[in-house]
């Protein structure tokens, strides 16, 4: 089996491309490869490998940005997702694509189910849905796989930036009034090989998944828990426990509103690929553990 793998260098694709090689034949692609900047070139890109699946976990992740970049955006997670799915229908090829938590509104305090209404706050949501659109209406075989809150021992994410503050300064003010569950790259790419297996021996699996670490906590909740996991490790941190304070929202104020309520549901596709997910304490210690033995998080 062919997988061509988009976005290799990015904090998800890093990993794929050790979940995915087990599979068979990966050809992993960074942007100088294939820029989805590019919508009609990544699609002849797509034809002349030929592979039976794409995986595409290359994306526009910058959520504040995109307010301003709104058609960048577009271009990147919409149109080019919309021709890559054409050009896997016109391959009979199955697309894996990604999507976020951000389609939804962020509203009451239910984890999202797969089927609930969509209505995104800011550019990046509406970028992210669009995409998806795009690939259903293009009739291929695909698993859009939404997630939250990614983290990993490489690239810009929460966990590495709060590594850095702790052992700069000595106080803390973070969020304490959005709620999800954060979700390692590893854990993403390893339920991606595992759906893949799954998705290619029975079709009807294909359709969109949520898939995030269980449990849930704020990310004030998450930055004490890595801290102190640090702390614990014998790292160097600056900042005592209760010298972080949690705060609402509204007093970090940003340039894209973030959804209260990032719980998903993960019901589905627990039933449908029989696995068990892992709660998200033991995804950020093992990247805490990482980063505190390399000392450079």
């Amino acid at each position: 089996m062919k997988i061509l793998l988009l976005g290799k260098a990015g904090q998800v694709g890093w990993e794929l491309q050790r979940a995915l090689a087990p599979l068979g034949d990966v050809v992993a692609l960074g942007r100088s490869d294939a820029d989805l900047r590019e919508p009609d070139a990544v699609a002849a890109t797509v034809r002349a490998m030929a592979p039976q699946w794409i995986v595409n976990a290359a994306a526009y992740t910058a959520v504040d940005r995109a307010e301003a970049e709104g058609e960048l955006a577009q271009l990147v997670n919409a149109t080019a997702v919309g021709a890559l799915a054409r050009a896997a229908r016109a391959s009979d090829a199955w697309l894996v694509h990604y999507s976020s938590d951000y389609v939804f509104d962020g509203s009451g305090s239910r984890p999202w189910r797969e089927d609930d209404p969509t209505a995104p706050l800011g550019a990046y949501g509406r970028s992210k849905l669009a995409g998806e659109e795009l690939v259903r209406a293009s009739g291929c075989r695909h698993l859009i796989v939404r997630t939250s809150w990614v983290f990993a021992a490489r690239g810009t994410n929460f966990i590495r930036t709060m590594l850095r503050l702790a052992r700069e300064r000595e106080s803390l003010r973070v969020v304490a009034d959005q709620v999800g569950a954060p979700t390692g790259a590893e854990l993403i790419a390893d339920v991606t090989a595992h759906a893949i297996r799954g998705a290619g021996a029975e079709a009807r699996l294909g359709g969109a998944y949520h898939v995030a670490a269980a449990g849930e906590a704020s990310w004030h909740a998450v930055a004490r828990h890595a801290i102190a996991r640090a702390r614990e490790r014998g790292a160097p941190v600056r900042v005592a426990d209760g010298a972080i304070e949690a705060i609402p929202s509204a007093a970090y104020p940003q340039a894209a509103r973030r959804p209260s309520n990032s719980r998903l549901d993960t019901t589905k596709l627990r039933g449908a690929f029989g696995l068990a997910l892992p709660p998200w304490q033991a995804g950020v210690d093992r990247v805490v553990d990482e980063l505190t033995a390399a000392k450079e998080p």
